[in-house]
């Protein structure tokens, strides 16, 4: 090697089988694989080799309490006080959206960032489009600037900014959009040994959502943040089109608890669904991964017959600013994930694996909240709310999330007073201000006999 340095820390981490694949490269590919490597913190690679091999689930747990939720049926009264305060949070300008978007559509089968998929039901406007656009509108509604941050990761980094640029910022202003890349870690094998993707590169992935805190702090959004006197930041994952990028009712919620941390959640379909469940675990509030639950414990019921772990997590937050640079330098838990991950051999031939070769490790968003302050856990509503587009068929595909996004729409037109037939493709878009007086500029009022309409 040219470097006896990183041969050492190679060496050292357990990956001495890299220190002798170089020596066989040739000088161009060995200098592209040594730039790769001398990136790494091989103080945190001996950590994360560590935790690989450990076999069985991060956490698992026997019991635990469920944990306390404000449910949709609070009182009218609370409602409004927490969407009034939300509301002047929005209004004063300490309110940012956050979409987290370092994933690939590889699941639906689409080549390219997940954010940048096609979703609308008639417009065919992009994930990151939806998102942008109801910050926009938000913003418009209140007079105020909102900033919009986007967490990518680097290999997908590049494309999402190509994106935006092309699309003009979806009509934010290009400085109050800005896009921060999480952190790539190597995967190991299951001897805690690097794997090689190709033979001048080690297979490296996101570290997971809850890189979103290193991500601020390294991308300098915190910083940019306190100069436009955010305090709150408004966490949603780009996959879930139908959740409000910012809710103040939600924001409200938090303001008043004077939490550091909120979460939402929502009742889970049927016991088996993969969702976390909030709960108390030695007086401590956090979340509980459906894979470290055992079956018994996810079909469990009360004497009353309903399920004892109702609640299912979204992956939407209100983080506190301070609190997220808190956490960005606070060790939280790594957790590993096995995953099927080609790999090239030692005699440089691909190899596409039937069983789960490799493991991933990762951070999570919600292993912050035993570290909050008052931490809030509100119910939503599933049909309003929850719609993420995961898989290329079936449950929360693109199908069944374009069938929820026009079922809302339509339940909007009708409260509205609109009488809209099931059978119309309905899609409002989100800068389309759905009160009476648009309504009547748009000559609604009963849609039989047509098979389409869009609001924008």
């Amino acid at each position: 090697m040219t470097d006896t340095s990183l041969a050492r820390n190679l060496e050292r981490t357990g990956q001495g089988h890299i220190v002798e694949h170089l020596s066989k490269l040739e000088p161009a590919a060995r200098e592209r694989l040594e730039r790769q490597l001398a990136g790494f913190d091989y103080d945190l690679v001996a950590r994360l080799a560590e935790i690989a091999v450990q076999d069985g689930p991060d956490r698992s747990v026997d019991d635990f309490e469920p944990a306390p939720v404000l449910p949709l049926s609070r009182s009218a009264e609370r409602v409004r006080a927490a969407r009034r305060t939300g509301t002047e949070a929005v209004k004063s300008g300490t309110v940012a959206a956050f979409v987290v978007a370092g994933g690939q559509g590889s699941r639906l089968g689409y080549d390219g960032p997940k954010g940048c998929y096609s979703i609308g039901p008639i417009s065919g406007k992009s994930l990151f489009q939806i998102h942008a656009e109801k910050t926009l509108a938000l913003a418009r509604r209140h007079g105020v600037t909102i900033p919009f941050y986007v967490m990518t990761n680097r290999t997908n980094d590049a494309a999402i900014r190509s994106f935006f640029e092309q699309n003009d910022y979806f009509g934010l202003e290009s400085e109050n959009v800005l896009l921060c890349s999480q952190r790539m870690l190597p995967a190991f094998d299951k001897n805690g040994r690097f794997i090689l993707a190709a033979p001048d590169r080690v297979f490296v992935s996101p570290d997971g959502h809850g890189g979103a805190y290193h991500a601020l702090l390294a991308g300098g959004a915190l910083d940019d943040m306190a100069r436009r006197g955010i305090e709150h930041i408004s966490y949603v994952q780009v996959d879930n089109p139908l959740v409000p990028t910012i809710d103040p009712l939600f924001i409200g919620e938090h303001v008043q608890a004077e939490s550091d941390m909120s979460s939402k959640v929502l009742e889970k379909r049927d016991p088996m669904e993969k969702l976390g469940v909030f709960g108390c675990v030695d007086g401590e509030l956090r979340v509980i991964e459906y894979s470290d639950m055992s079956d018994d414990l996810k079909r469990a019921r009360r004497h009353d017959g309903s399920l004892k772990y109702r609640y299912g997590s979204i992956a939407v937050h209100v983080i506190g600013r301070r609190f997220a640079r808190r956490m960005a330098e606070v060790n939280l838990p790594f957790h590993v994930a096995r995953k099927r991950i080609p790999y090239v051999n030692t005699d440089g031939e691909r190899i596409e694996p039937e069983k789960r070769n490799g493991r991933k490790v990762e951070r999570f968003v919600f292993d912050a909240i035993p570290l909050a302050r008052n931490p809030v856990v509100m119910e939503v509503s599933r049909a309003d709310e929850f719609a993420p587009v995961k898989n290329a068929e079936g449950d929360d595909s693109p199908a069944t999330c374009r069938d929820a996004m026009m079922a809302k729409d339509r339940r909007r037109l009708a409260r509205a007073g609109v009488n809209v037939p099931d059978d119309i493709a309905v899609e409002i878009s989100p800068l389309f201000d759905l009160n009476t007086e648009h309504l009547a500029a748009a000559g609604l009022s009963d849609l039989s006999g047509r098979d389409r309409i869009y609001l924008e």
